[in-house]
């Protein structure tokens, strides 16, 4: 009876959560241009997520001590590799949408990557903002970057930053 009540629960709840009547404490977002009562007052960026820079795919890429072993345990996790070369001490793994970046040797601390122009299989995305318009952004918001992407030319291009903890993220166009 109490998983009956439970799976009932659970049904009903994720679709009030579907149309935006319910929050979890997970955090799920509600649907855009609902009243205030129901949104909660919520910031408008986290109701329409449509607003906002397009950074493309995300990865985190990992300063890995041993290529071999990290590439194993990721495999136990689920991940397989999706592109890269291990005999060059990088692989890029995937498991569903999600991608990690295993780099041996090639830079000190984790990097959080953005890929303006490709989606999470590195498909180009027709329509991108491309990274020296993120980056002319970011300067309009006193951001500063500790490398910039030459703003004369077009095409392949990245620029580093760093976050308010110190976090390296690089956001990397590669089309």
């Amino acid at each position: 009876m109490k998983q009956n009540r439970r799976k009932w629960l659970r049904k009903i709840g994720l679709t009030l959560a579907g149309i935006g009547l319910v929050k979890f404490k997970t955090f799920a977002l509600p649907a855009p241009g609902l009243p205030d009562k129901f949104t909660g007052g919520l910031p408008k960026q986290l109701i329409n997520k449509q607003d906002g820079m397009k950074l493309g795919a995300f990865s985190v890429s990992l300063n890995v001590k041993d290529i071999n072993v990290s590439k194993q345990f990721y495999e136990n996790l689920g991940f397989k590799a999706f592109a890269g070369d291990i005999k060059k001490n990088y692989v890029v793994m995937k498991n569903e949408n999600s991608l990690i970046g295993l780099f041996q040797g090639m830079f000190e601390k984790t990097i959080l990557t953005f890929n303006p122009g490709w989606d999470e299989s590195a498909h180009k995305i027709e329509k991108f903002e491309d990274v020296r318009e993120i980056q002319r952004q970011l300067k309009d918001k006193n951001i500063k970057l500790t490398t910039e992407a030459d703003e004369k030319t077009s095409g392949p291009a990245g620029f580093f930053m760093m976050d308010p903890d110190g976090n390296q993220i690089l956001i990397d166009q590669h089309v």
